[in-house]
């Protein structure tokens, strides 16, 4: 099934302003973090606690997990990456962020999951043993966090527009293109050089951007006035385009406007001409010439 159809079948769930939804998930996480924050480590994607104690609610409340403290160069950031999730958005379409969005979560999980299982054979008994001291804020399920994630949005929004300037420090100006490409080899560096739990958490986190943008199938290069205007056609073009089944021809009215009305065609006007029930009995007949 290509991806079209996937799109017709399922893209009426797709989860608008998805970057809204992720930045109240961390509101009420950093809530929580702040009211019970020695109970913030049950909330890991710990894959030992999800097997063995059946805590299968941290399949998704890591996802709530804030990235950093709170302060207000957090602020800065999360606006800035709900500003880029927002443009993204509106450039691929909801669907397609949704999928981009989503499968970098699924992958992060499943990256979990093989981490684990990797040290369990590897290490045995010392593996279970690593990762069943959830408790210490730096076991390897400590690590798997939405961070990742919000970073691939960074990426995706550098290849969707590589020539797009930001001011950084708010006064130097520079393409997004360059600070990507700046980060990408710090990213490859710590895969290169970090820990085994390193290379998992970086590859499965970003693994979504891999395959949609590696591959070329998200290499969309625009303006952002451009984006603006593809997103401002796109709606202009779905509200023209909804069509009604009923309307009449006298008064326009249809049964989405007034759908009190019912409405009938004339069998003795030439064409397919239908009225609404004030009109079937009073509107002149149609004679072709």
């Amino acid at each position: 099934m290509r991806a079209g159809k996937f799109e017709k079948k399922f893209g009426k769930y797709a989860i608008k302003n998805l970057s809204m939804v992720l930045i109240i998930c961390y509101a009420f996480g950093y809530l929580f973090q702040w009211m019970y924050p020695n109970l913030l480590p049950f909330l890991y994607l710990n894959p030992y606690e999800i097997i063995f104690h059946g805590q299968v609610w941290r399949l998704f409340t890591w996802l709530i997990i804030p990235p950093s403290s709170f302060d207000f160069f957090t602020l800065l950031m999360l606006y800035f990456y709900y500003s880029l999730g927002t443009t993204l958005e509106r450039t691929w379409g909801t669907y397609r962020y949704n999928v981009y969005i989503f499968s970098g979560m699924l992958f992060t999980i499943l990256g979990a999951f093989l981490l684990f299982g990797y040290s369990v054979i590897l290490y045995k008994e010392e593996g279970l043993a690593m990762w069943g001291a959830y408790m210490g804020m730096f076991s390897p399920a400590a690590m798997f966090s939405t961070y990742y994630v919000n970073m691939s949005i960074y990426l995706a929004f550098a290849s969707t527009y590589p020539n797009m300037q930001l001011l950084l420090f708010f006064f130097i100006p520079v393409k997004i293109k360059v600070l990507a490409i700046i980060y990408g080899a710090l990213l490859a560096y710590q895969f290169v050089t970090g820990s085994v739990a390193v290379k998992f958490v970086i590859g499965a986190s970003l693994m979504n951007f891999i395959i949609f943008f590696i591959t070329g199938r998200g290499k969309v290069h625009m303006t952002p006035r451009q984006a603006k205007r593809q997103y401002e056609f796109r709606r202009e073009v779905k509200k023209t385009t909804k069509s009604t089944r009923h309307k009449c021809a006298i008064c326009g009215r249809t049964e989405e406007t007034n759908p009190e009305l019912e409405f009938r065609f004339c069998s003795k006007c030439e064409g397919n001409y239908e009225y609404c029930q004030d009109h079937i009995f009073t509107h002149t007949h149609v004679k072709g010439k």
